[in-house]
């Protein structure tokens, strides 16, 4: 690679956070930001890549059309080589790995569906599910797991109502998503997972189409979209629309319940739940990593980056930045920086960012609310975190207890 400036070296891609700190990113990002916003990182193909760190320069790539998201063009695995299989593009409608003018076609008829004004239409609705959720938990008492009981249906159910997909057909889809994002599956479950998932929403377009509901699914029925492209962008939506969310209400509380000072502060100030959101949604980061190739050689930060490179974008590291964030490793409740890349950035930022951000408000304040002394029924040492090879990060359970 030929650069301008000698970048920090990698040998390896950090994936163990500090020891004690489950929020934080792997310890070797944050010692590589030390060096500056870009490493170098030899993939096991022999691919010579780039890791970004730095806020400035993470949000610069994201916003930059020179740096594409095209599945086909990336090695996603960089400790795998995978030899001379080629890597065939993404599938009709899965939109998150493509360019324009096809990511352009899939995401136009969908922005209109996920407008801040829609969303608040949509706050009593999930106000109203995530009271059943925490009315079936104290009937039930305590202890009781978080995320089965709380943290994964209250944005199952949402998500299923605005794509209307039964209510009975909710576990079907959570469990094969949980398989296919979770990090732990062999190769064979996943691929069984997937297939299983497309299957039952080619029979979900089926069923919209002979009758229309009134859900985001049906109104795409107007558009020259095909079935089968349906059918990628309700993947896409379900996977990221319910496991980011859940994992950020099980985490988020985690996070709270570990550091009892700004959940004070929160419970003494409910009106404190906007900013709250925002700097657990940048704290926690809980969609690690993005990532990008160059489509042509481009200049930044002082290096040349030759066209082909595929450059891995840690979002979590970036949003820890000290130099975008005072004293980031701290969650300060009350900070003000704003501007996270939580949600990405440019033009592959997150459709559901307000959907989130609504179910975020509701739960999080009606969940302490309803339960003022809720805390770990375990030590915070023995809540078992997702693995570090999950794209996603989180928490597979969460045992919490209460004074009933």
């Amino acid at each position: 690679m030929t650069v301008t400036a000698s970048p920090h070296v990698l040998t390896t891609m950090p994936a163990e956070p500090p020891p004690g700190c489950p929020f934080d990113p792997p310890a070797g990002l944050i010692a590589a930001r030390t060096h500056g916003p870009v490493s170098r990182l030899t993939f096991a193909d022999g691919h010579e890549g780039l890791v970004v760190t730095g806020f400035d320069l993470a949000r610069a790539i994201l916003a930059d059309p020179r740096f594409s998201s095209r599945k086909e063009l990336m090695r996603h695995h960089p400790t795998v080589d995978y030899g001379d299989i080629e890597v065939p593009p993404a599938p009709p409608g899965e939109f998150l790995l493509m360019d324009e003018p096809q990511h352009g076609r899939y995401r136009k008829p969908l922005a209109g569906k996920f407008t801040v004004r829609r969303m608040r239409l949509l706050t009593e609705r999930v106000e109203q599910i995530t009271a059943e959720h925490l009315n079936a938990m104290e009937q039930a008492g305590p202890p009781a797991d978080l995320v089965t009981a709380f943290a994964k249906p209250v944005p199952a159910m949402v998500i299923c109502e605005l794509l209307g997909v039964p209510y009975a057909d909710r576990d079907r889809f959570q469990e094969n998503i949980d398989i296919f994002l979770g990090g732990e599956a062999s190769d064979e479950k996943l691929i069984a997972a997937y297939v299983a998932t497309r299957q039952y929403l080619a029979e979900l377009v089926a069923a919209k189409r002979a009758h229309p509901t009134d859900d985001v699914l049906s109104d795409l029925l107007d558009t020259d979209l095909t079935d089968e492209e349906l059918q990628g962008m309700a993947l896409i939506l379900l996977s990221a629309g319910f496991d980011t969310t859940a994992n950020m209400l099980s985490l988020g509380t985690f996070a709270l319940l570990r550091n009892p000072d700004q959940l004070a502060a929160l419970r003494a100030d409910p009106a404190l739940i906007d900013q709250a959101v925002e700097e657990l949604l940048r704290y926690l980061s809980v969609a690690k990593q993005f990532y990008r190739v160059a489509l042509e050689d481009v200049e930044i930060a002082g290096h040349t980056v030759p066209a082909g490179t595929t450059v891995i974008l840690s979002l979590a590291t970036a949003n820890r930045d000290p130099e975008r964030f005072p004293d980031p490793h701290r969650l300060d409740l009350h900070r003000r920086d704003g501007g996270h890349l939580a949600f990405s950035h440019g033009v592959h930022q997150c459709l559901g960012q307000q959907l989130a951000r609504v179910e975020m408000r509701v739960a999080l304040p009606a969940l302490l609310a309803r339960f003022p002394t809720l805390r770990l029924a375990v030590p915070e040492n023995e809540v078992p975190l997702r693995p570090e090879t999950s794209d996603i990060r989180g928490v597979k359970s969460l045992p919490v207890t209460w004074d009933a």
